[in-house]
């Protein structure tokens, strides 16, 4: 059963998740924190952490961790089938539809529809991931002392680094581990 369950949770997340790793972020969180409480809150923003840093789409990486935590091998296998099998179906079913009719006015009115979806997904994960580094799994407080200032201060330097000096942003992520790590080992 709970193989089964995996497999259902994963092929929602790779049925429904347009856009990309970071709109999937959302649709994850719900399935395996607030569905199934598969992983809390924290594990769940360490689990997006390690799946960004490792090759391979988010989805995927997620669905082969949260796996192998709850079933071994075999949920592993079961979580990236379910994750990986809906887009083989959509992705063969959108290319002859694509191919068949591309000059529709409708198939570019669908495609421009889903750009705005896509984006809030992708906001609202980006603001899920700072509010938990801000304040913690307790959420937004008006409460200056529930404010982790380190995570504020790497924020706005790593913010400021990119934008300013486009650098590569696995230096920057690099850089703000590295820092993070230190300064909350002296601490």
């Amino acid at each position: 059963m709970t193989l089964l369950k995996l497999f259902w949770s994963f092929f929602q997340i790779g049925m429904f998740s347009f856009g990309g790793g970071m709109a999937a972020i959302p649709l994850i969180q719900n399935q395996i924190v607030n569905l199934h409480h598969w992983l809390t809150l924290t594990e769940f923003t360490d689990l997006i952490t390690i799946a960004e840093m490792t090759p391979g789409p988010i989805a995927i990486n997620s669905a082969t961790f949260v796996g192998i935590r709850i079933a071994g091998i075999p949920g592993a296998v079961v979580a990236t089938i379910g994750c990986v099998l809906p887009s083989c179906i959509i992705v063969s079913i959108l290319a002859w539809i694509y191919f068949k009719f591309k000059e529709l006015t409708a198939i570019q009115g669908i495609l421009s529809g889903l750009r705005p979806a896509i984006v809030s997904l992708i906001a609202s994960a980006g603001l899920s991931v700072f509010m938990l580094a801000v304040w913690g799994e307790g959420g937004f407080s008006t409460n200056p002392q529930s404010i982790n200032l380190v995570s504020v201060l790497l924020f706005a330097v790593a913010l400021f680094v990119l934008r300013k000096w486009k650098l590569n942003p696995i230096y920057v992520m690099l850089g703000s581990g590295i820092i993070g790590g230190a300064i909350y080992l002296m601490v």
